[in-house]
């Protein structure tokens, strides 16, 4: 009997949405809307997989994330986490690793990366908002870190990425009660850029991704080299990298063209030459 192959699903039944604009801006949003955007194994490794293909395209020079329906992600699926009370500890460690080095893969993009979170980021959720460069939230959603409420040690490099964004005080605050705070509070405390109306996050962010994706290139990249892993050790750090980079950026071809779009009171365009 022949064999018969599987239908292809739907992209709208995919778990992960990747949306390639003309203007070099990705967007990736995370598709299970009736589980809260949990972070199952199939999300897991459809993120992985859109991943590897942005860090592939040259042409890439910003990345929006966002989720789809009400939350941005609620996290980690929670009956996973409740099946791993069964494993071995050094299998679950190995498990935990490859979970978290798949999801904060976007932080080895040499592009800006937006998180436009439009509701709910809970647990990883949050953790995932912190790992990109830039945070747009919804007036009204909800930002919690609630491991320890749950019996948890926090995970997924929250305890290095919620003190690089808020501080250590807040981060403490936050870590060690669960509570959760609104994209509203969340901009007060500087967790997140901006707070807007709920119907406004992803094109508050894909403003700022597109102005991102008219920028130089090779000068942006380079820049967020400069600022990555809480910036530069020391001033002499700084000095030492800039007056590498620089020269770089002024032996390009987009410099000539920003200095000659200034000359002539023009919008540059940057070819990333």
């Amino acid at each position: 009997m022949p064999h018969e192959s599987s239908p292809t699903p739907s992209p709208e039944a995919a778990p992960v949405l990747l949306e390639r604009r003309p203007d070099g801006v990705a967007v990736i949003t995370l598709n299970d809307p009736d589980r809260r955007n949990a972070m199952s194994d199939e999300m897991t490794a459809a993120w992985k997989e859109a991943i590897a293909g942005l860090r592939a395209d040259d042409k890439l020079r910003c990345v929006v994330v966002t989720g789809a329906g009400s939350a941005f992600t609620s996290g980690g699926n929670l009956s996973w986490l409740a099946d791993g009370n069964a494993v071995a500890v050094p299998a679950l460690r190995d498990r935990m690793l490859e979970f978290y080095r798949t999801w904060l893969g976007i932080r080895a993009l040499e592009v800006p990366t937006i998180a436009a979170v439009n509701g709910h980021a809970i647990g990883a959720g949050l953790s995932l908002a912190l790992a990109c460069d830039l945070r747009y939230a919804a007036a009204d959603a909800k930002l919690a870190v609630p491991f320890t409420s749950l019996g948890l040690h926090p995970g997924m490099a929250t305890t290095w990425l919620l003190p690089e964004v808020a501080g250590l005080p807040l981060a403490r605050e936050l870590l060690f009660t669960g509570r959760s705070v609104t994209g509203t509070q969340a901009e007060s405390y500087g967790l997140i850029n901006r707070a807007v109306p709920r119907e406004r996050v992803l094109q508050e962010a894909l403003d700022v991704a597109a102005r991102i994706a008219a920028q130089a290139p090779i000068a942006t990249r380079l820049t967020k080299v400069a600022l990555s892993n809480g910036g530069h050790p020391d001033l002499e750090s700084a000095l030492r990298w800039e007056s590498l980079a620089q020269p770089i950026t002024m032996a390009s071809k987009d410099m000539v063209e920003g200095l000659t779009a200034q000359r002539e009171k023009r919008r540059p365009v940057f070819t990333g030459e």
